[in-house]
């Protein structure tokens, strides 16, 4: 079951408690009552299109469900436990496909992981131009490794946005990297919804402390536009907005 059954139905995004992902489908609601209407609304869309799906992959009324690498219940959202596993398992690559493969995995749930592209960069420094196919591996990738399966040891664990909830975004600089986290309140805790980071290019890294905040800055309300487009939020860095140069926020 395709997306475009909804696209010809309601328009990209707009089915109202309805996501899909090429044939993985999920239905949402925060009380039965509403799960029932949803859960009609998608019937509708099937017969009209001449869809069918499989009854041994349909769960219905479910407080915990898996989609699309997730565990989604309660509000939250985590990797599936055969993910994590997977990642657990890794093993040193030799060559450069294998590093890609390795990247390709751990990359696939960076949102979790705060200061992610920090933490992978002498991996993904052996993919850099010029590099010899047979990876010479360092003390700096096996700490770098270590890192992300102990990160991934335990679920690291999201919370899932409230739009009509205020969102709180926060950004960081280092001398290698910048990033940002999206957060919300809950029950007087701030929780993360997702997290964003990069490497700085060679370039970058020439800039000075506050030229590396305000970058970090203009790529959290980038990386997170899609939450906080039309929406009041609040903007927390190490310094104050006085002290950015306005060249970097324009």
């Amino acid at each position: 079951m395709g997306k475009n059954a909804f696209r010809v139905g309601y328009g990209p995004g707009q089915t109202p408690d309805l996501l899909s992902y090429f044939d993985d489908t999920l239905v949402f609601a925060t009380s039965w009552q509403q799960h029932i209407v949803a859960l009609r609304v998608l019937l509708r869309l099937l017969r009209r299109h001449g869809l069918h799906v499989n009854p041994s992959k349909v769960s219905i009324g479910s407080s915990s469900v898996e989609f699309l690498g997730h565990m989604v219940s309660s509000g939250t959202l985590v990797p599936t436990q055969k993910k994590m596993d997977k990642i657990l398992q890794l093993s040193v690559p030799v060559m450069k496909k294998e590093v890609r493969s390795l990247l390709g995995l751990v990359n696939y749930h960076r949102h979790f992981i705060a200061n992610f592209a920090s933490i992978s960069a002498p991996l993904s420094d052996l993919l850099r131009k010029g590099t010899p196919e047979k990876v010479q591996w360092t003390p700096r990738c096996d700490q770098s490794l270590a890192e992300i399966k102990r990160l991934f040891s335990s679920p690291p664990i999201l919370i899932i946005p409230d739009m009509q909830e205020t969102f709180i975004v926060r950004s960081d600089a280092s001398d290698f990297g910048i990033g940002a986290v999206l957060l919300q309140d809950r029950d007087g805790i701030l929780m993360p919804c997702r997290y964003a980071s990069r490497k700085l290019l060679p370039r970058e890294c020439r800039y000075s402390a506050i030229e590396r905040e305000a970058l970090a800055l203009v790529f959290a309300v980038t990386q997170f536009q899609r939450y906080l487009i039309f929406k009041h939020f609040v903007l927390q860095t190490d310094h104050t907005l006085e002290q950015v140069p306005r060249r970097m926020l324009a």
